[in-house]
């Protein structure tokens, strides 16, 4: 019963760090450019991967029952692997957003532009599909 409430403490924590963050981003006009709206995506995908895992391992320490089935583990294993990866590949998105804003401030516009941001962050996204794909 421990384990449920520590994992219901850390469900509810990242639900509303994530919220919030998701919330911040789209009402405030300020906060629309590309640092931040990679951000939004992380945030989206990081409440993703919480409730894939998140859930599941709540009602098990709830129930005292481990057992799952084949297509809900294959679902779980898919969803993991698909939001893990975006994550990962999000974060690459990320940093190459960091270096040009500090190393090439004045080029900053030009290649960081909206129609930059979408279609990388749109190949994070179709690059953990993908990954996902090929690996359940």
């Amino acid at each position: 019963l421990l384990t449920f409430w520590l994992f219901l403490g850390i469900y509810l924590a990242a639900l509303l760090g994530n919220g919030l963050i998701i919330t911040a981003v789209a009402c405030d006009h300020r906060l629309h450019t590309p640092m931040y709206f990679f951000l939004l995506n992380l945030s989206v995908l990081d409440l993703g991967s919480i409730s894939t895992t998140l859930p599941k391992a709540m009602a098990n320490s709830l129930w005292d029952n481990r057992a799952i089935s084949y297509i809900g583990c294959a679902a779980q294993l898919f969803m993991v692997l698909f939001l893990v990866v975006a994550e990962y590949f999000l974060l690459t998105v990320m940093a190459y957003d960091r270096y040009v804003a500090i190393c090439k401030p004045l080029h900053y516009g030009t290649l960081l532009g909206s129609r930059a941001c979408v279609h990388m962050a749109a190949a994070a996204w179709g690059s953990g599909f993908l990954h996902a794909v090929l690996h359940t």
